[in-house]
């Protein structure tokens, strides 16, 4: 049987015949030829030098004309009316199957003070007005009490659609629809919102506490003052919570002032 070692310096022997061998002799690897690069492959034609020829026979092509996306349109909505067009056409959530008419809002275009509620109720939907059954009625006279009228003020809801059975509104249903509650508040710029109820103040201030937790406490929603108080349909079910929703919203009065 051949020697293992004499086989190995056998091999040795031919790689330094043939070049060297870079581990064994100590040196470098050896220096390799040049090798000559082929010039680089021109890449797509640019998106503004598209040839239709190359589309298959029969296949038209016409670039996009302006900006490909779209802006957002509640963005672009420049008014409150804008804002209640957009409402009325709406399809965003499920709510729309049942609505009767949308409740965009309604009230001063130049109000400080903005009251936030939860969703319209039957006859909201009847009406297409917010806060217009025995619940804005009460609201009337909460305003009054604090020496506002109706009419001065801006009267909306976290959703402009009544849920079914006068029930909560669900996750995906405020999502869809509060874009348009911030575009509102973003035209009007008042100097306070009132949320009434658990819905309203969770929605706005994007929160999962209490509406006892948030009540008693300033909050902000981009910089403008937030008072969270009870919604007027709790009130008719429970008197005892008047008297700290008039506290709170002496507090909303003493902002304005």
């Amino acid at each position: 049987m051949t020697d293992g070692r004499a086989l190995a310096r056998e091999y040795l022997q031919q790689q330094r015949l043939l070049g060297g061998d870079p581990v064994l002799s100590g040196g470098g690897a050896p220096e390799q030829p040049p090798v000559d690069v082929p010039p680089a492959v021109a890449g797509p034609p640019a998106a503004d030098a598209f040839d239709p020829a190359v589309l298959a026979p029969g296949v038209s092509y016409e670039p996009p004309s302006g900006d490909f996306f779209t802006a957002d349109p509640i963005a672009q909505a420049t008014t409150l009316d804008g804002v209640a067009a957009l409402v009325a056409q709406c399809t965003k959530c499920k709510l729309c199957e049942g609505r009767t008419h949308t409740v965009p809002g309604e009230g001063a275009k130049d109000a400080r003070l903005v009251v936030v509620g939860e969703g319209p109720g039957r006859v909201e939907d009847e009406t297409g007005r917010p806060f217009v059954g025995p619940a804005g009625e009460l609201l009337n006279k909460i305003l009054g009490a604090i020496e506002l009228t109706r009419e001065s003020v801006f009267i909306c809801n976290i959703v402009k659609c009544r849920p079914p059975e006068n029930r909560q509104p669900q996750y995906d249903e405020v999502a869809a629809c509060i874009p348009y509650l911030y575009r509102q508040i973003e035209l009007l710029r008042p100097r306070v919102i009132l949320a009434m109820g658990n819905t309203a103040a969770q929605s706005l201030l994007n929160t999962k506490q209490s509406l006892g937790s948030m009540r008693n406490r300033l909050h902000r929603f981009r910089g403008i003052p937030v008072i969270v108080t009870y919604h007027p349909a709790a009130l008719l079910r429970n008197p005892n919570w008047k008297r700290p929703t008039w506290d709170d919203v002496r507090i909303a009065r003493r902002l304005l002032d």
